[in-house]
């Protein structure tokens, strides 16, 4: 069985990334670390077959990437969205958000990852 997820020659780098997250990636990390998002466990620079994406959740099948300023030019654009229908064709969702988006409207950010949780979690019932 081909291995998809994790592949050991990507680990070098996958740890450079994690060590050197730009701002926006490190911002929304300490929202999405040790399940603080619904429970939901996320993993920063995971590897897809070749490709690092910034956050993925498995169990959402959930990949999230941070668009900066390199990425908004049309040689980026057809790039990234090369890298969407790769992972779209392994079943995963993709959601991606500017910078901006992560320092100015992170609540909306959130809300949006959460509004695609295949199961919220439940609320707590109050006991009597």
């Amino acid at each position: 069985m081909k291995k998809t997820h994790d592949k050991p020659e990507l680990k070098t780098f996958r740890k450079d990334l994690r060590q050197n997250l730009t701002s926006a990636e490190a911002f929304l990390w300490k929202e999405l670390q040790q399940r603080n998002l619904e429970g939901r466990k996320f993993r920063r620079q995971h590897s897809i077959e070749n490709l690092i994406v910034d956050f993925y959740c498995a169990k959402e099948q959930l990949v999230i990437e941070l668009d900066g300023d390199i990425h908004m030019n049309s040689s980026a654009e057809e790039k990234d969205e090369k890298r969407n229908k790769k992972l779209r064709t392994l079943g995963l969702t993709i959601l991606r958000f500017e910078n901006k988006m992560i320092f100015h409207h992170l609540s909306s950010v959130l809300q949006e990852i959460k509004d695609h949780f295949s199961v919220h979690a439940t609320p707590q019932k109050n006991e009597s």
